[in-house]
């Protein structure tokens, strides 16, 4: 089952009476507990009708026994379980976990509990026999970064939801200076409405007026503006990150970082890699791969790997004082331009 299939069937007053949620958005793993909430639990229930566990403190048999408690004064309970041990292969914690306990019930889970496991990790543990179980008698659902046009469509319904009119290519703007962190991004669309008021519409101008690029974003620009040899506008970042009181060895480091996943793209797309794959591998969202593998097109793989050297070079000599932190980036940035 699929995320968009559990929300249809909770909406209609069909939900299942164990979900195990997974993944690295946690922006959209909120959105869907809150649905729980929303559609099962009547406001002046809560109190009563919602609890909270940690696998980490509390044992799971501990946890099975409050689900089949009997609510009081209220028809059905909602139980979150935060959980970073039982479904991944994460470290072992302090707690003993009678692990049987847990796989009885899902054989038979009672009808006035909901129990709702919130696993702090991008994989579950397909080893383990807790997994398995719980795959072929629970809702399992995975919620991974979204992204290219899926992630600019969100955006333009997010947007629209506000009752303002939001294009393409400001939906795209817009994720090219916040990054693609939903929360991020759902932040900077609430505040894009309340300025384009009910009705309105919101331009490209109206993003890049607006949303100030985080560090992240400002290091991909200024590699973009090293390939192109547009060392002016790369030069005007570096001073605007220092406005900002970033460090240069932090700026210098993820110059570093982006470089190298430049070469790690370019390398693992001449073996026919597609970028999916690239971000499964790298461990990265695929928005960040596909400018990559832009950026990776327009410098040969030694260029590339003599970059990385240098980078190394500059941090030992600022690290070590050899150079003033700020004069070695500079003069890094100006030889990288001159050369690209």
């Amino acid at each position: 089952m699929d995320v968009k299939t559990a929300v249809k069937a909770i909406r209609k007053g069909e939900p299942a009476s164990v979900y195990l949620l997974y993944g690295t958005e946690k922006y959209s793993i909120k959105q869907f507990t809150d649905i729980l909430k929303e559609q099962l639990i009547e406001e002046e229930h809560r109190d009563f009708a919602m609890a909270s566990y940690d696998t980490a403190e509390t044992p799971i048999e501990q946890i099975i026994e409050e689900a089949e408690t009997v609510p009081f004064l209220v028809p059905r309970k909602l139980i979150f379980v935060r959980d970073q041990n039982l479904f991944t292969a994460g470290k072992d914690t302090k707690i003993e976990h009678k692990i049987e306990t847990l796989i009885t019930y899902l054989d038979n889970p009672v009808d006035y509990s909901i129990l709702v496991f919130l696993v702090q990790g991008e994989k579950l543990d397909e080893r383990k026999k807790i997994v398995k179980t719980t795959k072929s008698k629970a809702t399992v659902l995975s919620f991974g970064p979204i992204h290219g046009e899926e992630l600019t469509s969100w955006l333009v319904k997010q947007a629209a939801s506000r009752k303002v009119t939001m294009g393409q290519e400001a939906a795209e703007t817009l994720i090219s200076r916040a990054g693609t962190s939903l929360q991020t991004l759902s932040a900077e669309v609430d505040k894009l409405c309340l300025y384009a008021g009910e009705g309105g519409t919101l331009s490209k101008v109206n993003v890049e007026d607006l949303v100030a690029r985080n560090t992240e974003q400002n290091i991909f620009a200024m590699v973009e503006d090293i390939a192109n040899l547009r060392l002016g506008k790369a030069l005007d970042i570096f001073y605007e990150l220092l406005k900002q009181k970033e460090e240069p060895i932090k700026i210098a480091a993820l110059i570093s970082r982006q470089f190298r996943i430049i070469l790690q793209v370019k390398e693992l797309g001449a073996q026919s890699y597609s970028q999916q794959q690239i971000a499964s591998q790298l461990g990265l969202h695929p928005y960040a791969v596909k400018i990559a593998g832009e950026q990776s097109k327009k410098f040969p793989a030694d260029r590339l790997r003599f970059i990385l050297k240098s980078l190394a070079d500059l941090d030992y000599q600022m690290k070590t004082g050899a150079i003033d932190k700020v004069l070695g980036l500079e003069l890094f940035l100006l030889r990288l331009g001159s050369h690209s």
